[in-house]
């Protein structure tokens, strides 16, 4: 499938999530996945694995191989606290976490990174239960990561800004 074809089929995806939503009053299940994959990859130039790989979903070419998990959220209402990405799996191979946010039409708006050592540190020193799993809050990954991409500046300088050209 060319890139245009996945392109346009994301594109189509977003319109339908966002207009299920408002017309179910509930999100689409598995659906904000699947768009932010497609979007991480995109926007940080990522390349994606086989799906039988655990614990990872991409690699980035441009950093030596470095292993990838990718993780969504779409916030439909900012002034709700507490919001939580999903679990991160401490026990597979993987090297950094990228968090994708975004807006109640299924479009990125800023995009996270956090190391591993930094999210097991956490995660090992936290008193809360669901930490300890790799739960985390919203909130609590943008804290420990770094704000690799945003909707109004594009990449962040630094380890990304090496792949712009």
């Amino acid at each position: 499938m060319s890139l245009y074809a996945a392109d346009k089929l994301i594109g189509q995806a977003r319109q339908l999530a966002a207009e299920y939503r408002r017309t179910m009053g509930k999100p689409l299940p598995g659906i904000s996945n699947e768009i932010a994959l497609h979007d991480a990859m995109r926007l940080l130039r990522l390349a994606p694995v086989d799906s039988s790989v655990g614990g990872y979903d991409a690699i980035d070419p441009a950093r030596d191989g470095l292993r990838i998990q990718i993780k969504s959220r779409t916030i439909f209402d900012e002034s709700k606290t507490g919001q939580r990405i999903g679990q991160i799996k401490a026990d597979q191979p993987w090297d950094c976490v990228v968090l994708v946010l975004m807006d109640d039409d299924y479009e990125p708006y800023e995009l996270y990174e956090a190391d591993r050592e930094e999210l097991l540190e956490f995660m090992d020193k936290s008193s809360s239960g669901r930490a300890k799993r790799g739960a985390l809050s919203v909130a609590r990954f943008k804290i420990i990561g770094r704000l690799v991409w945003s909707r109004d500046a594009g990449l962040a300088p630094g380890v990304w800004d090496n792949q712009t050209g």
